[in-house]
């Protein structure tokens, strides 16, 4: 191999090792990032969040330590040692490297009624979900969460048994197309581990006016009371409609309200 080459392969090793350091580096300040502006909030659970933070800090401190040991290393020194790959260490570092700048640029967003209606909404519980420990009938209707009535009806499911009872809840605004006009669905996500596996819960609510006046994904807090209606709802098995009797909430009072910090309920 002519002197050349060696100097080449050696500039090309060199140019690896730093991306390895920028890879690093980038990942630990866009974790980090996400902790201190509680932008991982939309991401992942809350019980997660120390973890993220402790990674964090393992990345940062190991691109110092990569970073100190390329410019106390000897650049005229041959490592003959390759491991061979799939993708080149280069390109594998390189691209690390923009998906973290990306992640920089670009701020996680709050997941919508789109993504709502195309996990589709529910207002039970899924029976893989492991929430009974969170049912508390001691909860007084008007303080319960959209979650806590979520709860409630999961536990026990005839709608009749909550009429007439006052409700406070919080969630964003879905228009679902089988609902009258005069209905929409007040929903919220629920995060189990992270945004990948969260799933939306709703209770429809019954306006005194065209939900033409409440946009998508707007925020609300609605008070009202209890009532049972009979609307069109989907059956998931064969996707033909079908009516169902089911618990709505008259509104008496609408507040619209920006979206929370932190969006999602658990």
């Amino acid at each position: 191999m002519s002197l050349k080459n060696k100097k080449k392969k050696k500039k090309s090793r060199q140019i690896t090792r730093w991306l390895d350091v920028f890879a690093l580096l980038t990942w630990g300040i866009l974790l980090l990032k996400y902790v201190i502006t509680s932008q991982i909030k939309l991401l992942i659970h809350p019980n997660y969040i120390g973890l993220v933070l402790v990674t964090s800090l393992v990345l940062l401190l190991l691109a110092v330590i990569k970073g100190l040991q390329i410019l106390r290393s000897n650049p005229n020194r041959d490592s003959s040692s390759e491991h061979i790959t799939l993708f080149s260490p280069r390109f594998s570092s390189s691209l690390l490297l923009v998906v973290a700048i990306l992640g920089l640029l670009i701020p996680p967003n709050v997941l919508s009624s789109q993504a709502a209606l195309q996990r589709g909404v529910t207002d039970t519980l899924p029976l893989t979900r492991f929430q009974p420990q969170s049912f508390r009938t001691s909860t007084k209707p008007e303080e319960r969460s959209l979650l806590d009535w979520v709860r409630t009806l999961n536990a026990y499911p005839e709608p009749d048994a909550y009429t007439g009872q006052k409700a406070n809840v919080k969630g964003f605004i879905i228009h679902l197309p089988e609902f009258p006009d005069d209905y929409i669905l007040l929903a919220r996500f629920v995060v189990t581990c992270c945004a990948v596996d969260a799933y939306p819960v709703g209770i429809p609510v019954q306006l005194e006016k065209s939900r033409a006046n409440y946009p998508q994904d707007k925020w609300l807090v609605v008070q009202g009371t209890m009532e049972t209606a009979t609307l069109p709802a989907i059956d998931k098995n064969d996707e033909t409609e079908t009516e169902k009797r089911q618990l709505v909430l008259v509104a008496k009072s609408i507040e619209k309200i920006p979206t929370p910090s932190d969006p999602y309920d658990y």
